[in-house]
């Protein structure tokens, strides 16, 4: 193989991994699957880290990996749940269920605020080419409840 040939080749090899890794990089950021910091909506600071996942028949769960700031406290538990997560450690709980998507939005979940204990239907969607996801957290009609902007961690 001349020079020229193994460089021509090297090149193309590093060509198609960029393509790969620009694909892979598309691909996480058209969905809400990944890691995100949650942002409070009335403090405005950083709350937790969440890991979203797609299950089996895909819907979209998401647990909480660690709490940040003054919620950084691993032996948090959830006194205020009244479903089985009751007194259950927050760090590692699943709070988002069920979420499937409908266009460019994911609906038909539901969300648990582990502080009041109270779950929420719940929808979702992305903004600024997947670096953001609204999340909407609402009783009833989607007009009654309250949304946080959740930012993609890498």
């Amino acid at each position: 193989m001349t020079r020229f040939t193994a460089y021509a080749f090297g090149r193309m090899a590093l060509a198609g991994a960029l393509v790969a890794s620009a694909g892979l990089a598309m691909a996480q950021s058209d969905t809400p699957v990944g890691t995100w910091q949650t942002i409070d909506d009335s403090t405005g600071k950083p709350k937790a880290i969440v890991q979203i996942t797609e299950d089996d028949a895909g819907a979209l769960n998401g647990k909480i990996l660690r709490g940040l700031g003054e919620n950084d406290q691993p032996e948090r538990r959830c006194t205020a749940c009244t479903d089985a997560r009751k007194d259950q450690l927050v760090k590692g709980m699943t709070i988002i269920t069920g979420m499937k998507q409908d266009g460019s939005n994911w609906s038909g979940g539901q969300i648990l605020d582990p502080e009041s204990g109270k779950l929420y239907k719940c929808k979702m969607h992305l903004e600024d080419g997947g670096q953001k996801l609204v999340v909407r957290g609402y009783i009833g009609v989607s007009l009654l409840g309250r949304s946080q902007t959740w930012l993609r961690q890498q």
